[in-house]
């Protein structure tokens, strides 16, 4: 048996922190750690508890999610953030994902959602409910002033055609295996091409990868 995956929730409503421990404790590979109200208690507690992934609300007393977010992320071997977000309110969200956050999640989901964001967060997929994820990036990008694209513009210039093409299946939301089912190759060579691409845009993981497609213009919404 493999440890289980430790999970921190940072959430200023007690009830909403009672009712996703009480999820994710009943589940034998993940186990709740550590809990917290708002994001500046978050941080103090997180100094001296590791844990592996953090379920962050943005809206809290204090410090918000972001704060909290982006202080967090620039730790040495930081957890992953899931932004815990309303989807209609939240356009803060997108700041959250260029802060570090390895997703987001809806707060009305499904405990099933919850929980496989969890484990695929702490896999390092980074790739959540993937079309909730296109709706949600779609809705904030068109919100978003037009604006920061001219400055990424270089790093997609270095993507090979075949790099540009697995970024707009990724926007898309295509995981791996469905990526090289349409590309007519190996799963493998998908994940080279997917390391390439993070690694020419610096990006973390695939959702700010993919929030870098929809700001420069390379996937559009409702494409």
């Amino acid at each position: 048996m493999t440890d289980p995956v430790r999970v921190a929730l940072v959430d200023d409503q007690q009830l909403v922190r009672a009712g996703f421990r009480m999820v994710i404790d009943s589940q034998p590979d993940l186990t709740v750690s550590l809990e917290a109200g708002d994001g500046a208690q978050a941080l103090r507690l997180l100094a001296d508890h590791r844990v592996d992934v953090v379920l962050m609300d943005v809206r809290m007393p204090t410090m918000d999610g972001l704060t909290a977010t982006a202080r967090l992320t620039a730790t040495p071997d930081a957890p992953r953030v899931v932004v815990l977000t309303t989807f209609d309110l939240d356009e803060y969200v997108l700041e959250a994902i260029r802060a570090g956050a390895s997703g987001f999640l809806l707060k009305d989901a499904p405990p099933e959602e919850m929980l496989a964001a969890i484990r695929t967060v702490h896999r390092g997929d980074a790739v959540i409910a993937p079309s909730t994820t296109r709706r949600l990036l779609e809705h904030l990008v068109t919100a978003m002033p037009a604006a920061t694209a001219p400055a990424q513009h270089d790093a997609l210039a270095g993507l090979t055609d075949r790099e540009r093409e697995v970024l707009v299946l990724m926007a898309r939301g295509r995981s791996n295996s469905e990526i090289a089912a349409d590309l007519f190759v190996a799963e493998a060579t998908v994940k080279t091409h997917v390391g390439r691409v993070l690694a020419k845009l610096g990006a973390r993981d695939r959702v700010q990868a993919v929030v870098t497609a929809y700001e420069v213009g390379l996937v559009r919404p409702g494409s």
